[in-house]
């Protein structure tokens, strides 16, 4: 199990309560099964504003053509490249903690946020592993349904549900969850 006593987690702590577990999700540039759509969309969608921008310009058309595609142009290199980098960011800026009270996952950095749970009342724990032992736990039950075309997911690549995602060890964190939802009940 992985502690860290430093995290932001620690800074959430009521009195008496405890830390069972915390962690993050995996760092870097990740590619995930939403992107098996996402990236022909992004390039086809990047490609036709760059396209028409180009078109617009060449041709001297009016100038609000010109401001009129720029942002598709900017909408198309983030879906195409800037996602990616922007899903990183959030990743790496984000901790999650299992206490004897609640589940935590707390954003810090531009759009920080804390998302507390309380395991009594916490339903719907879904875990998602890979044949390594990463994987997600779910807190609650996506709007989209498990068989939607985004797997759950609302954006792809953000879960609609208070989620840990990418993480180590996912079915021992799995358990902290049960065993703590267990003793809290």
């Amino acid at each position: 199990m992985q502690f860290d006593n430093q995290s932001p987690i620690r800074e959430q702590l009521s009195s008496g309560e405890h830390i069972l577990w915390s962690g993050k999700p995996l760092a870097g540039v990740r590619l995930r099964a939403a992107d098996a759509f996402m990236i022909p969309f992004s390039l086809m969608w990047g490609g036709f504003a760059i396209f028409w921008e180009v078109g617009v310009i060449s041709s001297g058309a009016p100038v609000f053509f010109w401001l009129w595609g720029i942002p598709f142009v900017v909408m198309g290199v983030y879906l195409i490249v800037g996602r990616f980098f922007f899903d990183a960011y959030r990743r790496a800026n984000t901790y999650y903690g299992v206490t004897n009270e609640r589940v935590l996952i707390v954003v810090t950095g531009l759009g920080g946020r804390t998302k507390s749970l309380n395991l009594r009342t916490l339903s719907d724990v879904t875990l998602s592993t890979a044949a390594n032992g990463r994987g997600s736990i779910s807190f609650g039950s996506s709007p989209w349904g498990a068989s939607s075309w985004l797997g759950g997911s609302g954006w792809p690549g953000v879960p609609t549900v208070p989620t840990f995602e990418l993480i180590e060890e996912a079915r021992q964190v799995y358990e902290v969850v049960r065993q703590a939802q267990q003793k809290a009940a």
